[in-house]
């Protein structure tokens, strides 16, 4: 095991806020002369089935621990899915059915197993002790913890302000969370900045049950695509570990020049330092950094040859205006075609609306001309023409 100060470098790493860090300190400490390794949590609800690298921004920390020796829980929040974090909530959650959490949660652990080692990976679900609670113990848990200090919480301040509804369900969430760390013994608890509330009441908890308080490590909550909102599937702005290579690598592509740094400090072991210095200092351009991240991230959850495969591709679609090699074929079976119906009979428009507004917009390519004409009448052989509409459409046509 490494010592205490190189085993804190590391875990500093993106993080925003360790707390505290000289508990940190001491139980490093204390697991490097002991042998013990420190026990790491970190909890995810199964509210949807996806894990997309918002979310691997947790599970890198959670290998970082790895590395380092611990022993880290991935715990499946299959009972807590079942409340519904209120943590950013401005009103109360949806509740979701035991069938749809246990649905989402089914594929967790082989997706975590792209970016944690599964051979050192203890899998938890909180309805092993969660749902065995009997009235007795869960009035002892709520006796732990006052209503005033749940609502010193932006969400139920905020809400009972403005006399919103705020179920007596919600106030369960973070104690419930609180107690997992009481049942895993946690050492050191992982969360979201939006967590930050739930894990300092799980400090709070694990101490009134007589346990050594949890240290708190917050890591910031990675903006999509957008650059705007956090990563969401239902704000369509994320990337999911299991994209397509392709898919994968064209949306890293469109990331803005600045928020890049970020995804090199929160998804690679790059040095983002350098990084950003050498494209400041003129020495490395930034769309090379860019190609350098998705190749860095594609590689991570698939192989070095087919991110470099994925960038000569994405280079000639986006430099060179070619189809890429592995665009659909469609064959015609007469010698000429209006474009409309060509974009069409290829799935490339959904309506004949959509197609004479992309392409009076410029956005349909043959080859490498520029159709602006909605009455561009094809002329077809057996020799493949590559058609773009958009940015990510493809197909080849021919006659047959």
């Amino acid at each position: 095991m490494k010592k205490q100060a190189e085993q804190l470098s590391l875990i500093r790493r993106g993080a925003v806020e360790i707390i505290q860090e000289k508990e940190l300190s001491a139980k490093l400490e204390r697991a490097v002369k002991s042998g013990k390794p420190l026990v790491v949590k970190s909890g995810f609800d199964p509210t949807a089935p996806d894990i997309h690298l918002g979310h691997t921004v947790l599970l890198r920390k959670l290998r970082h621990f790895q590395e380092l020796g611990h022993k880290v829980v991935f715990l499946i929040g299959d009972y807590t899915a079942m409340i519904g974090d209120p943590s950013g909530a401005s009103k109360t959650r949806p509740r979701l059915t035991k069938k749809e959490v246990l649905k989402n949660a089914k594929t967790y652990k082989s997706q975590v197993a792209k970016i944690l080692d599964t051979d050192r990976l203890e899998v938890r679900f909180n309805s092993e002790w969660l749902s065995r609670m009997k009235g007795p113990e869960i009035a002892e848990l709520v006796s732990k913890y006052s209503v005033t200090r749940m609502l010193e919480r932006d969400d139920f301040s905020n809400r009972y302000k403005e006399q919103k509804p705020i179920s007596m369900l919600e106030f369960f969430y973070p104690l419930l969370q609180g107690y997992d760390s009481v049942a895993l013994k946690a050492d050191v608890e992982i969360g979201g900045t939006d967590q930050k509330f739930n894990m300092l009441v799980g400090r709070t908890i694990q101490e009134r049950y007589g346990q050594e308080a949890q240290v708190v490590i917050t890591m910031p909550l990675l903006e999509g695509l957008d650059g705007v909102d956090k990563m969401s599937k239902s704000l369509a702005n994320y990337v999911g570990i299991n994209d397509a290579p392709k898919d994968m690598y064209g949306k890293l592509m469109s990331v803005s020049d600045e928020l890049m740094y970020k995804y090199y400090e929160l998804l690679t072991d790059e040095d983002v330092k350098a990084v950003r210095d050498a494209v400041l200092g003129g020495r490395l351009h930034p769309k090379k950094a860019k190609s350098d991240l998705a190749k860095n991230i594609v590689s991570q959850y698939y192989s070095r040859a087919r991110a470099e495969k994925e960038e000569i591709s994405f280079e000639k679609v986006f430099a060179q205006k070619e189809a890429p090699e592995d665009a659909r074929e469609i064959a015609v079976s007469r010698d000429e075609i209006g474009i409309i119906d060509l974009l069409m009979e290829g799935g490339l428009c959904e309506s004949r609306a959509e197609a004479k507004r992309l392409i009076k917009q410029g956005g349909v390519m043959l080859d490498s001309q520029r159709i602006q004409d909605i009455n561009h009448v094809v002329k077809l052989t057996e020799k493949r023409v590559g058609v773009k509409a958009g940015k990510l459409r493809f197909i080849r046509a021919y006659k047959g």
